[in-house]
């Protein structure tokens, strides 16, 4: 049996500096009381979109026991409500590569186009052995960079 491969995220040039944007809709879940996109559910669509960003630059793959990215630091600002069933492009990039640190931004549209959130959120690469930050690799670095070029900002690597 064949792989499935299903495109929720893709290269684009629609909002620079973002390059990178993915796709989901709005569940019946993500809806609170006013049926409205509860503010805490666009978290996961962030995720979404930083996992299919990966996925296309070819960082998903890891082994058991390599340093993993946590989470830091997280902002988010609201603009406009999202309702069940809307589509949304959620836009991503890396804006700065720390020594061992990735700041990440996002911003998510409606269908009509019409930006509903910005965020921005700072991830360190740990060694979860030694529970210490630990420097981003260039195997890392090198695609990203390439991928951004110079909209990223990029601390020297060790």
């Amino acid at each position: 049996m064949r792989p499935v491969i299903l495109e929720r995220g893709r290269p684009t040039s629609r909002k620079p500096p973002f390059k990178f944007s993915a796709f989901t809709r709005v569940d019946f879940s993500d809806t609170d009381a006013q049926g409205i996109v509860y503010y805490g559910r666009y978290l996961p669509y962030f995720d979404l979109a930083r996992v299919e960003y990966l996925r296309a630059l070819g960082l998903l793959a890891r082994q058991v026991g390599d340093p993993e990215f946590v989470m830091r630091a997280s902002s988010v600002e609201y603009f406009a409500p999202a309702r069940f069933d809307d589509p949304i492009e959620i836009f991503t990039r890396h804006s700065r590569l720390g020594r061992t640190s990735a700041t990440w931004e996002f911003a998510a549209y409606d269908g009509d186009d019409v930006l509903m959130v910005t965020a921005q959120q700072v991830l360190v690469l740990v060694d979860l052995a030694k529970r210490r930050p630990t420097p981003v690799p260039t195997s890392y670095r090198e695609p990203v960079l390439t991928f951004e070029g110079a909209d990223c900002a990029a601390a020297a690597a060790l």
